[in-house]
């Protein structure tokens, strides 16, 4: 009876405190281009530096769990449009935009973003030298 406690405290602790995080840390994701500040590829800009073709628009909202709950920051903002963005098979989002947190019926604040998702176009093959 005693080890069946152990154990299922054990599992509980093992639960709450991530065992699995060392298994999730492992995987490194690598990216076309990343934006530093946020960590994924999503700017508030324009890519000029290499030819890409438009997937589509991705939208994203962010809802505050409580009214004492913090705005959402540019970072998670980010990243959420960048998790529909990947789902869709983009390389990057360019434009994103995003406004101010608002409340609804269904939230005590949700921020709405947008963005448009591109997929690199493949490097031209170098051409040959005249012979």
């Amino acid at each position: 009876m005693k080890a069946r406690i152990a154990l299922s405290g054990a599992a509980l602790a093992c639960a709450i405190i991530g065992c699995g995080a060392a298994v999730a840390a492992g995987k490194t994701k690598t990216y076309a281009v990343v934006n530093e500040d946020v960590g994924v590829p999503v700017f508030a800009y324009d890519i000029t530096d290499r030819p890409y073709i438009v997937i589509g628009e991705v939208k994203a909202g962010v809802r505050k769990a409580t009214v004492f709950s913090k705005e959402a920051d540019q970072k998670k903002i980010y990243a959420e449009l960048w998790e529909r963005a990947e789902k869709m098979g983009a390389d990057a989002v360019i434009n994103a935009k995003y406004g101010d947190s608002h409340v609804s019926a269904f939230s005590w604040g949700k921020t709405n973003a947008t963005g448009t998702a591109i997929k690199f176009s493949p490097a031209a093959p170098a051409t040959q030298a005249a012979q």
